[in-house]
């Protein structure tokens, strides 16, 4: 079993930055790829970035050049740098980690940003 926390969301005005972390307890961080989902109000969760566990990186076509994911596996934490935000990335963003090897998938509880002027 792994849980995951989220943090970093937030209130921000168009144009802004966040910073979303999620530290996963696990003594085996590097066997898990990491992502962000996020699932705006009245939709359903959408992948936005998920990050291998040897670093490969693939990004939702709405957020590529203005978000950016990355690890550090030594603080077992996946982060998510967004810059340029805009009002449609308001949203609940929620951390995955999904095992490369035994499939498994867990999920955090989620951490809300507000894009709003």
């Amino acid at each position: 079993q792994v849980q995951l926390v989220e943090s970093g969301g937030g209130l921000v005005q168009p144009g802004g930055s966040l910073r979303l972390s999620c530290v996963a307890s696990t003594n085996d961080f590097t066997a898990y790829a990491m992502g962000w989902y996020r699932q705006p109000p009245g939709k359903q969760r959408e992948s936005v970035a998920v990050i291998s566990s040897g670093g490969f990186m693939h990004y939702a076509d709405s957020i590529k050049g203005r978000f950016t994911i990355s690890r550090d596996n030594t603080k077992n934490t996946v982060y998510l740098q967004m810059d340029k935000l805009a009002l449609e990335d308001t949203a609940l963003y929620y951390c995955n980690a999904h095992g490369q090897v035994h499939g498994d998938s867990y999920w955090g509880q989620g951490t809300q940003v507000t894009v709003s002027s």
